[in-house]
């Protein structure tokens, strides 16, 4: 899979971002980023209360990619001092190599601009060019935000009694429901599928 090490876009309130994957630089930056995320907001992502010192063993799994196991992004707002406005990765096991699990986050502050629906498309893409052929997501039951979003993606859901489980098949385009968000992960994909090649 070809990706590109950078893509410059801009958000639907017309901010330009930058969009690529993270790199060993990125360290601090994702240290930093997770300190300023709420209480509410890493309990969510991470199921657990922390503090707000993430761990070496959390980072080395973050910053460490493969192409066709393991992918992480940031989009990065290059007008701030502290740039990063929200990150995503996807995770492939050997056991399941036909589905990518997602984890997605946006710092609260950022929130509500469109800046998760363009890290789920690209996360859509390069998972599917690296061969899956669906989406997982974990969200627990109270995160109904988290849980409405991914609906008005068109992840189709279930609860097992623990945590609600959304699927996406990534080819399958037209089972996207007619939503402000759906709309918009189309419009990203159709967008960003030439930059992102097999």
């Amino acid at each position: 899979m070809e990706i590109p090490e950078r893509l410059e876009l801009e958000l639907r309130d017309g901010v330009p971002v930058i969009a690529r994957p993270l790199i060993p630089e990125d360290r601090p930056a994702l240290a930093e980023a997770y300190r300023r995320l709420s209480p509410e907001a890493r309990y969510n992502r991470f199921w657990t209360h922390t503090g707000e010192v993430v761990g070496d063993k959390m980072l080395d799994r973050v910053l460490r990619q493969c192409p066709e196991t393991h992918v992480t992004w940031t989009v990065l707002d290059p007008s701030r001092e502290f740039s990063p406005l929200g990150g995503t990765s996807w995770w492939r096991e050997a056991a399941h190599p036909a589905e990518a699990e997602i984890s997605l986050i946006v710092l609260d502050a950022d929130q509500g601009r469109g800046i998760g629906t363009l890290l789920l498309a690209l996360m859509w893409l390069t998972a599917f060019r690296a061969g899956a052929e669906s989406m997982v997501g974990y969200v627990l039951a109270e995160n109904r935000q988290a849980a409405g979003w991914m609906r008005d993606c068109g992840a189709s859901g279930e609860w097992d009694g623990y945590k609600l489980i959304y699927r996406w098949n990534l080819h399958d385009l037209d089972a996207l429901p007619e939503t402000r968000a759906a709309a918009e992960l189309a419009g990203w994909l159709a967008r960003l599928g030439p930059l992102i090649q097999e």
